[in-house]
């Protein structure tokens, strides 16, 4: 680490880096791309998925022969979002079923598929058909007529009240009325009424036929049947989910939901007060200029990735009206966490430069440029070496815990508007994290616990918390392991310096939803994955470039007292 008032020096020892940094990408390698070595739930699509334009055609085909679609409707008035049955997918994984699935099952009752909203002008509402993401075949839609009271019967606890909204929302159809609109369908999927199991009664707001000749563990295929204003409002043939595995779901992402407004929301509400506090307690050793153009550049990265997600939004059933409202809401939150990131930035500079610690240079001060090449260096041998940590992390909770984890439709490239804008956000969480959590919190957490280890841990814990709503079972699981990719971190923002964890957190995350654009197989997120993995580096270059000369250092400190035990 530099001491104030010394020029800019960054001497890793490349050869150690570079060995550990080669076995770290070794190992990611073999345990997180290789087929048949990766985890279940982190293998990637290898089967090419069509265009959503495809989806669409598709879509309307069906429509128009099967549903009575006649409108019209040009592509650009259809909605096509990724949906998944993360469900059934979470259980498949969990134990241990989903090759023998995919082998079996997938390709006609898919777990992934392309769901396609149609505007239907004749109802004034929609239809929404599940497009299979390879094959391009339809299978299930649903109809949303205008003013629709079916959503509502889904959310009356009370038995006699749902029972009496039911009955409004089907026109009163009965069991065999229901069982006589469905016949048709069944007889088409080539089955015999007779031969499946009914799983429904009269008081039933849907109908339900199982096909006990399709069953994998506890999972059974069922046909499954909805129905208002006289008609068919859905059908859906899907792989059942055990209760128990539903239940526990449920109960892992209660306590996920506590982690994160306890562990995380109150301790980063928290380290923004005191930022702000401390901003103003060390204004003698640092400047409110420090952070501008970081706050600024994170501020713009967040809401791109945001206003990416609309797809996301739309599919949620939100109008124009809601979804200016909830980007409105989502601005200043956006506006909240950026003033969060700023003055973590001004008094993590400060706190450091206090104790005499010059952990985050200028571009004022002698040897920045060679500083920021040789800090970009290093942030790429230093994120190869935590892809291999990661990977033997998980390696060794799936072993120990039964790690499984599922799919998030919400988080997909597939549901956003330019899917090879995703790694953006790798930019943003490498700022404001490294920022919030390593240059400002372990600083203020070492004047109150008196330790550097174990403030990098209390700091590396708060951070880690933050992630638990990934769906990652149990959640414990990633408060293990980003407690642990937080201590590294630690380590090379007190080792190294602010600027290499900041290059080392963007570079990893690049890497990783770069393989993610890779994996989508198009020319265009294929060519954006391999330019995001090689961004930082051009950034790192240039920098270097406008900031090769020497210069002198032009102090904005008073004389320091330096702090020993670090």
């Amino acid at each position: 680490m530099n001491r104030t008032g010394q020029p800019l020096v960054l001497k890793p020892n490349y050869s150690l880096l570079g060995v550990l940094a080669a076995i770290g990408l070794i190992v990611f390698f073999i345990f997180q791309i290789l087929p048949g070595t990766s985890m279940q739930s982190t293998e990637q699509q290898t089967t090419k998925v069509i265009s959503k334009e495809e989806a669409y055609q598709s879509a309307l085909r069906y429509a128009e022969s099967e549903l009575g679609l006649t409108n019209d409707t040009l592509f650009e008035d259809a909605l096509v979002t990724y949906q998944s049955r993360s469900e059934l997918y979470g259980y498949l994984v969990n134990q241990k079923l989903l090759e023998q699935y995919d082998k079996q099952f997938e390709e006609a009752y898919p777990y992934d598929v392309y769901r396609v909203r149609l505007p239907d002008t004749d109802t004034e509402g929609y239809l929404n058909i599940d497009i299979h993401m390879n094959t391009a075949e339809p299978v299930s839609y649903t109809r949303e007529w205008p003013d629709s009271s079916y959503s509502t019967t889904e959310l009356v606890p009370e038995a006699e009240g749902r029972d009496a909204l039911l009955r409004v929302a089907e026109g009163g159809i009965s069991l065999e009325d229901k069982q006589s609109l469905a016949a048709p369908i069944i007889s088409k999927l080539g089955y015999d009424a007779n031969t499946l199991e009914l799983k429904t009664t009269e008081s039933d707001p849907g109908l339900i036929y199982s096909d006990n000749s399709k069953k994998l563990g506890e999972s059974t295929l069922q046909l499954k049947f909805t129905f208002e204003n006289g008609d068919i409002r859905s059908f859906e043939p899907q792989f059942s989910v055990p209760a128990e595995h539903t239940e526990y779901v449920k109960k892992e992402t209660s306590r996920a939901n506590i982690m994160t407004l306890a562990g995380y929301g109150l301790f980063t509400l928290l380290l923004g007060v005191l930022a702000i506090v401390y901003s103003v307690l060390t204004k003698a050793h640092t400047s409110f200029k420090r952070g501008i153009w970081l706050s600024i550049l994170y501020f713009l990265f967040s809401m791109i990735g945001t206003i990416n997600l609309l797809p996301t939004f739309q599919a949620e059933g939100y109008n124009t009206f809601m979804l200016v409202i909830l980007f409105g809401i989502q601005t200043l939150f956006t506006l909240a966490m950026t003033a969060l990131v700023y003055f973590s930035l001004v008094a993590g500079n400060g706190l450091w430069r206090k104790d005499g610690f010059n952990i985050w240079g200028r571009a004022k001060e002698s040897g920045y440029g060679n500083y920021v090449l040789h800090s970009m260096f290093s942030g790429y041998l230093w994120a190869f070496i935590l892809l291999g940590l990661q990977s033997v992390i998980f390696f060794v909770l799936e072993k120990g815990l039964g790690v499984w984890s599922t799919t998030d439709a919400s988080q997909s490239p597939y549901n956003m508007v330019y899917p090879w804008l995703m790694p953006i956000l790798a930019w943003m969480a490498g700022i404001g994290e490294e920022a919030v959590y390593r240059l400002f919190g372990i600083r203020i957490f070492k004047k109150m616990v008196r330790s550097t280890i174990l403030a990098a841990f209390i700091t590396s814990l708060i951070w880690a918390f933050g992630h638990t709503l990934y769906p990652i079972y149990p959640v414990i699981t990633r408060p293990i392991e980003l407690t642990i990719i937080g201590l590294v971190f630690s380590f090379i923002t007190i080792r190294y310096g602010f600027i290499t964890s900041v290059f080392s957190h963007v570079i990893f995350n690049s890497i990783l939803m770069g393989i993610s654009l890779i994996a989508m197989q198009d020319a265009v997120n294929v060519s954006a994955g391999v330019f995001w993995m090689v961004l930082p580096a051009i950034v790192g270059y240039v920098i270097y470039r406008f900031n090769s000369g020497t210069k002198k250092e032009k102090p904005i400190f008073t004389a320091p007292h330096l702090e020993g035990n670090q």
